[in-house]
């Protein structure tokens, strides 16, 4: 019969995605994941394959958590869009994960590192990014549609352009830049969205 794990995958993998996202990929090394999971480096193996394998993992986690929790603060379209906006993207620079700042996000951070050199990161960094994407056009089309925002306002256009301003902002709050800046940039790339339309008698 096969020996039961002495350990919690799935608490393991955690543990891996908070490493990761603090290193990065190449600056972890195999001995620092084992020390973090508390395993040896063939235990390791058996049960990930390799560091690449387990890094997947650990990005797929972090997308399943902290990525699927950023569409659904932009899915509160039951209050005005220009403050859930405002919100979400202070929410963004505001919240470190375990009260860890200075991190910025795990899958800007890992598009930043690999790029394009990595097809399966690649696929999953794209994915998480389109979501992002998606959000805020549905977001945006819903202000539209409800005239809280200009009808002739381009939802694609301004989507690209808030998408664009997250990833400034991830990574000036993981390069440690200061919130009033931050937030003095926030609310211009709001204001780009135009005055909201007058009211008709």
């Amino acid at each position: 019969m096969a020996r039961p794990r002495q350990f919690d995958e799935e608490n393991a993998v955690t543990s891996a995605t908070h490493l990761f996202w603090r290193r990065g990929y190449h600056a972890t090394s195999v001995r620092d994941l084992g020390d973090e999971l508390k395993l040896t480096p063939s235990s390791l193996y058996r049960t990930f394959t390799d560091k690449h394998t387990l890094f997947v993992r650990a990005l797929d986690r972090y997308r399943a958590t902290e990525s699927l929790e950023a569409r659904r603060r932009l899915d509160a379209t039951d209050r005005p869009v220009r403050e859930v906006l405002r919100e979400w993207l202070l929410w963004l620079v505001t919240c470190p994960a375990d009260g860890e700042s200075g991190r910025g996000c795990f899958v800007v951070n890992t598009a930043t590192e690999l790029g394009t050199t990595d097809e399966k990161v690649q696929q999953r960094t794209e994915a998480a990014f389109e979501v992002t994407r998606q959000a805020l056009r549905s977001l945006l089309a819903e202000g539209r549609d409800h005239g809280e925002l200009s009808g002739d306002l381009d939802t694609d256009a301004a989507a690209e352009l808030l998408f664009t301003t997250v990833l400034g902002l991830r990574v000036r709050e993981r390069a440690g830049h200061d919130l009033e800046h931050l937030t003095t940039a926030i609310d211009f790339a709001i204001r780009t969205l135009g005055p909201a339309p007058a009211a008709s008698c």
